[in-house]
């Protein structure tokens, strides 16, 4: 992650307006807070009330998932920045003091992520080196998410008849084409989710009136649709800093894109990037539902919309282009947003299969992640005397006792947060001549 006056610009720009639409209730990230802001706004809640409320729920993911994965991969994310901006612009007195505050947020977070980094690549234990193991399972761990909603949804029955093909087709399917296993694999799994979805509202002749329901909170989406102008800043930065190589918009792209960063300008890396983009794009789609209906009921939109903005930075060319097709596809979001809540009120199979794909995307992540974590501990175990079973008894220690006291942080982050800590422990044992370098 370069450090550069153009990079901390666009990072500072992307803080500020975020913590601009958080104060003024037009979106936030946290979709746990999109439902308390019209209580501010309809003067049923004071704005400490909505503070206290908006800290609680984002700070154990500040500073579990958003710096832990920060400092594992070298980019920024949501959860580090616009968590934090949810607070910073709901807690802000006045309007023209959470941009301020905003913008300060992300030079802090810019500098000092690129700083510690720096710290760490110097250590004699190569934690950062060893952190590269850690994401690479993710694309074909999330590959793996239609086959577990369709568990979930519809049986054990119809998973395992799913599993099959989908195995099937990722075996064969790379033989006579250019796709990658991992696309056939989310391919025919996705394909097989919707058809099953869509058979089955055929089938027991599903419509509810949910176009009638939605047509009460018209004055809402009339209020997002005021908004556009900021709402399409919004998402015309954030392209721009994906675009940048600064910022990864999920779990789901962060450790692939650090990686195909680290490559450099070859085919191997914009291929990487591609496949990230799909995958990115994948799991937009999977949030539509969860977006657009607490848009259209709350008045509050996403600050990254339908996260559709995260892969047009990915693939833009450039980051002029990059800005313009971030506006516009918040612009086309929110123009859609009527027309969506219409389909998710025609077909109620694919909003319950919203809610399995999301928790099966956690799912998989997670484990892909905890896998490549502890293959982190062992490589960086394994250059030194304790040998790749120190590293891992020592990552597995982190993972089980974090388990066993409740979670304190959370499955999607204990993976690399224990990577992290085994590598520091690691040097730590080092410089007491405990475990030399071999």
């Amino acid at each position: 992650m370069e450090i550069n006056v153009f990079n901390i610009l666009i990072i500072v720009g992307v803080c500020a307006v975020t913590s601009f639409l958080s104060h003024m209730g037009m979106a936030v990230f946290h979709d746990g807070i999109r439902p308390v802001i019209p209580e501010y706004i309809e003067k049923r809640m004071h704005r400490t009330e909505m503070a206290s409320v908006a800290f609680g729920l984002s700070v154990g993911f500040i500073a579990s998932v958003g710096i832990g994965n920060a400092l594992a991969t070298n980019l920024l994310n949501p959860w580090l920045l616009f968590l934090a901006t949810d607070i910073i612009g709901i807690a802000s007195p006045k309007k023209w003091v959470a941009p301020i505050l905003g913008g300060l947020y992300g030079a802090l977070c810019l500098t000092a992520i690129g700083s510690i980094n720096n710290v760490l690549t110097g250590l004699p234990v190569d934690l950062i080196g060893g952190m590269g193991e850690v994401g690479n399972y993710v694309v074909t761990g999330f590959a793996i998410f239609p086959i577990i909603a369709i568990v979930m949804q519809f049986g054990m029955k119809t998973g395992m008849i799913t599993a099959v093909i989908v195995l099937i087709f990722r075996f064969v399917g790379p033989s006579f084409s250019t796709i990658s296993a991992d696309a056939w694999t989310m391919m025919i799994g996705v394909t097989a989710l919707v058809v099953l979805c869509i058979m089955k509202d055929i089938k027991n002749g599903s419509k509810e009136s949910a176009t009638d329901n939605l047509n009460i909170f018209s004055e809402r989406v009339a209020r997002i649709r005021k908004n556009l102008p900021f709402l399409m800043g919004s998402g015309a930065l954030i392209a721009l800093a994906c675009n940048a190589h600064i910022f990864a918009g999920s779990d789901v792209s962060m450790f692939d894109l650090s990686k195909a960063y680290a490559m450099g300008d070859t085919a191997e890396a914009a291929a990487l990037i591609h496949t990230v983009a799909t995958n990115e794009f994948m799991r937009g789609l999977s949030f539509i539902p969860l977006i657009a209906t607490t848009a259209i009921t709350t008045g509050v939109y996403g600050v990254a919309g339908f996260t559709f903005v995260y892969v047009a930075g990915y693939l833009s060319p450039n980051p002029l282009i990059a800005a313009i097709l971030g506006a516009v596809i918040i612009l086309v979001e929110v123009l859609l947003l009527g027309l969506i809540g219409k389909f998710l009120g025609n077909f109620p199979s694919m909003r319950d299969a919203s809610d399995n794909i999301r928790s099966s995307m956690n799912t998989c992540v997670e484990f892909a992640l905890l896998i490549g974590s502890i293959a982190a501990c062992c490589t960086m175990g394994s250059s030194t005397s304790a040998g790749a079973a120190g590293g891992f008894i020592l990552g597995g220690i982190i993972y089980l006792i974090n388990e066993m006291t409740g979670r304190k942080i959370m499955r999607m982050a204990i993976g690399p947060v224990a990577a992290i800590a085994t590598g520091i422990i690691l040097n730590i044992t080092y410089i007491l001549g405990l475990t030399p370098l071999v």
